[in-house]
């Protein structure tokens, strides 16, 4: 089997090399947050072996969505958007309840997590939808895209999970803006979305609320629901300029900092490598983000575009909001730090994604003129398939 030179030529290598770097760092990180110290040494909670293993299973799923043309999925958006509806309507049924939620289905070996899915399937759905017409969203269409949207993050809320749910409409929210609305649509929306915000309050659930209460106040309970918070940036700030380095960091190795391995692994990272690290972390995240834009700005038709643009405003608002809960500029939503938080099913789907952000970048000079001009960019190139 031959490969073509140019697959190799159009990979994106620094969006790749920023993947596992990330990934190692998390790694690394996590090695230290899974961390248990015995009087005779340390030992590792089973945390840091499955995060690999699911490391090498998310390589495995990027390669297979780099080798799957992109194109198809066009084709595929719906049935696969369907399938993750019934997933999610089956999880109330058949789900596994796992620390009072019931989110997962078992399947014997492994649980899986079908909101995971839901973020795929989506961005593929939405990716369709806002693709079809180069011209700036209007209400008809705003409103048919929101309400597709809005069926699996429902599902998805009374599991409950809101820091999924509010993934999948950022996520959507994202891909809007980088097609752009219509002058009176966003006027009406500028409007409408800050005066509807209040209403929201009476569908959380008691403990959504309290977490929204702590984060205006996290020393009204320092023992209870403002522990994590206030825990997180003494971990942070405890780490100054330099950090305790690594294995060192008291609040983490002395589990004063609950959640360590998952959503607040970034504060074991402040203790550990301090300011001058966090600022090498985030600066990495900031060239990871660049890579994927670069891919979406660089596309050639719309619909790779927009699958690259909703892969980066993925991981965009859950780099912003992981950051600012841990702290304390955000209420506490329960979003991963993508390759730094420990999760089977989110390492797997962060891969995958990073592997259509490829797919898209690899094929931009096999792009086919399409008969349907409404998918391409005005004024751009036709493209002709290599024979």
């Amino acid at each position: 089997m031959s490969i073509d030179r140019r697959v190799i030529k159009y990979l994106n290598w620094p969006l790749l090399g920023f993947t596992v770097a990330l990934f190692a760092v998390g790694a690394v990180n996590l090695y230290s947050a899974s961390a248990i110290r015995l009087e005779d040494g340390i030992a590792l909670a089973p945390y840091f072996e499955k995060q690999l293993i699911w490391g090498l299973v998310g390589l495995g799923g990027m390669i297979a969505f780099m080798l799957f043309d992109y194109n198809k999925f066009y084709t595929l958006a719906w049935p696969l958007f369907i399938v993750t509806l019934l997933l999610l309507a089956a999880v109330p049924l058949f789900g596994t309840k796992i620390y009072g939620a019931k989110r997962w289905l078992d399947f014997g070996a492994f649980n899986f997590q079908p909101s995971e899915v839901a973020k795929i399937s989506v961005l593929i759905l939405g990716a369709r939808l806002l693709s079809r017409n180069p011209e700036k969203l209007g209400w008809k269409e705003f409103l048919f895209t929101v309400f597709v949207v809005m069926i699996p993050a429902g599902l998805v809320v009374i599991q409950p999970d809101l820091g999924s749910a509010l993934n999948l409409l950022l996520l959507l929210a994202g891909i809007i803006l980088y097609r752009g609305l219509k002058g009176r649509v966003l006027k009406v929306l500028a409007i409408i979305v800050p005066a509807m915000l209040p209403l929201g309050w009476f569908f959380l659930h008691d403990y959504q609320k309290q977490r929204i209460l702590t984060f205006l106040d996290p020393t009204n309970d320092p023992l209870g629901a403002g522990y994590h918070i206030i825990q997180s940036q003494i971990a942070i700030g405890s780490g100054r300029l330099w950090g305790k380095g690594f294995l060192q960091g008291t609040q983490s190795q002395l589990r004063f900092l609950p959640e360590k391995h998952t959503d607040f692994a970034v504060a074991v990272f402040g203790e550990e490598w301090g300011f001058v690290g966090c600022i090498i972390l985030l600066a990495l995240f900031a060239l990871f983000l660049m890579s994927i834009f670069s891919t979406a700005r660089d596309a050639r038709d719309r619909f790779g575009s927009f699958l690259a643009a909703g892969v980066f405003f993925y991981f965009f608002w859950q780099i912003l909001i992981n950051m600012g809960m841990v702290l304390g500029l955000m209420p506490v939503v329960g979003i991963p730090l993508p390759f730094m938080s420990y999760g089977g099913s989110t390492t797997l789907v962060n891969f995958c994604l990073i592997g259509l952000v490829q797919n898209v970048s690899m094929r931009r000079f096999t792009f086919r003129h399409r008969q349907n001009r409404s998918l391409q960019f005005k004024g751009e190139t036709t493209y002709t398939t290599k024979k």
